[in-house]
């Protein structure tokens, strides 16, 4: 039995059962892939697929529990002891369409034609149930020599399945290796290929690296590369200013995201232009919204340190983008700011000592605020219509901002009596 040291005990244990089964029916099985990779970079072990000379049908023919998931190209997925495996059958794989998918795969009996097919050495081991790795194309060296390199020519992996590339800057990133030359090469001779790569895939790789724990050194190889120039919602890698990017690797956790609001804003990306980028790059709503918050609050704190004169002024306009830009969104700036590197502005030195004075105190004036919103106050749309007896319009949704601003900043107490003279004050003014 193998030792696994960065797999789950029981999963290991219920991997070996499917092996040992499909080894008494005669037929070759091996650990491959990722988990064997990972177990020998000391990293921990998710999941453990499974390589066998069995036919898919003769996969299910043995395990009761299967679930036949992508049968033409050989993956049946078997459960054992409430754990899934993926048992694919050896193969290898003919010309492919749109530089990503096989148009045909072929059945074989041998684990290095299975192995030859894969992107590069470090992926491409494969362990039997005594341990014995197989390694036909230098994977563990490379791997003890901290290197990506491609199986085979780098022009044809590639060229097979673009999306490879970017795989390989981000195998790079979170493994802190190097790449190959020729890889390299073939990584910068093929990048027109990206084009064809759905941008569903490009962030799926570019999420998995940016969560890594070198996302820097990930973000410095695709400028080189200038890989991201290529896909389909281009970016282009002259607008970045690389400075603001070096306290990445201290965005950890819950703030892994606001990594993107970082890279964004090194990119001198507009609120609007970065909206849009993320649409195209198919990000959620969550957290392109998230993420486009910190650049909101940014564009509204830049412009007015330009020409608050005092401490209230700054507190007041500070109030003002948390509600405009929700708490979270101003939250997340100031966690921000505490990576990026002072005066990186363009702007005066009095606006320098501003910003400098909002960040410091901006927390406080925050944690002041009585309301956030126009649901806690404690005067509704429906009482303010029947104190004025007016019919309602526009103006009462700006009346009611005005309120929430107000008693945000102090101006008014969140109370009955005290909102409804300013109301009256308002509207006898005619000022909405």
């Amino acid at each position: 039995m193998v030792h696994w040291t960065q797999a789950d005990d029981e999963m290991a244990k219920q991997s070996e059962k499917v092996l040992q089964r499909l080894n008494e029916e005669g037929f070759k099985a091996y650990w491959v892939g990722g988990c064997v990779r990972d177990e020998l970079l000391g990293r921990a072990v998710d999941d453990m697929d499974i390589t066998t000379s069995a036919s898919p049908e003769q996969v299910m023919g043995i395990f009761d529990d299967c679930i036949p998931t992508g049968l033409q190209h050989g993956t049946v997925t078997v459960r054992s002891g409430g754990y899934y495996f993926e048992v694919t059958t050896f193969r290898t794989e003919s010309e492919y369409q749109d530089n990503r998918r096989p148009s045909a795969v072929q059945f074989v009996q041998n684990i290095q034609e299975d192995l030859q097919r894969r992107d590069f050495t470090m992926n491409a081991l494969a362990m039997h149930v005594d341990g014995t790795i197989v390694d036909p194309f230098g994977g563990q060296m490379d791997i003890k020599q901290e290197l990506v390199r491609c199986v085979g020519l780098a022009v044809e992996r590639f060229g097979e399945d673009a999306l490879r590339m970017l795989r390989c800057i981000r195998f790079a990133s979170v493994f802190d290796f190097s790449i190959a030359y020729n890889t390299w090469k073939g990584l910068v001779d093929q990048r027109e290929l990206l084009q064809h790569i759905a941008m569903e895939r490009v962030r799926t790789e570019m999420v998995k690296m940016m969560a890594g724990p070198h996302p820097q050194k990930g973000l410095e190889l695709l400028f080189r590369s200038r890989a991201l120039e290529y896909v389909k919602a281009p970016i282009d890698s002259s607008r970045f200013n690389k400075e603001l990017l070096v306290g990445l690797e201290h965005l950890t956790g819950e703030h892994v995201l606001l990594r993107w609001s970082c890279v964004l804003l090194a990119g001198r990306y507009t609120r609007e232009e970065a909206d849009k980028l993320l649409r195209q790059w198919t990000f959620s709503n969550e957290h392109r919204i998230r993420i486009t918050g910190v650049l909101q609050v940014e564009e509204l704190v830049t412009t007015f340190v330009e020409h608050c004169e005092d401490d209230n002024l700054l507190r007041e306009n500070w109030i003002v983008t948390v509600l405009s830009c929700g708490a979270q969104a101003a939250n997340d700036w100031l966690i921000l700011q505490k990576q990026l590197p002072q005066k990186w502005r363009d702007g005066s030195e009095r606006a320098h000592e501003q910003m400098a004075r909002v960040q410091t105190h901006a927390a406080s004036w925050s944690r002041s605020m009585p309301v956030h919103e126009i649901k806690e106050l404690q005067i509704t749309g429906e009482q303010v219509l029947q104190l004025v007896e007016r019919k309602g319009g526009p103006w009462l949704g700006q009346l009611m901002k005005h309120l929430l601003k107000e008693t945000a900043i102090g101006n008014i107490m969140n109370q009955y009596e005290a909102l409804c003279t300013e109301v009256k004050r308002v509207t006898a003014n005619d000022q909405v």
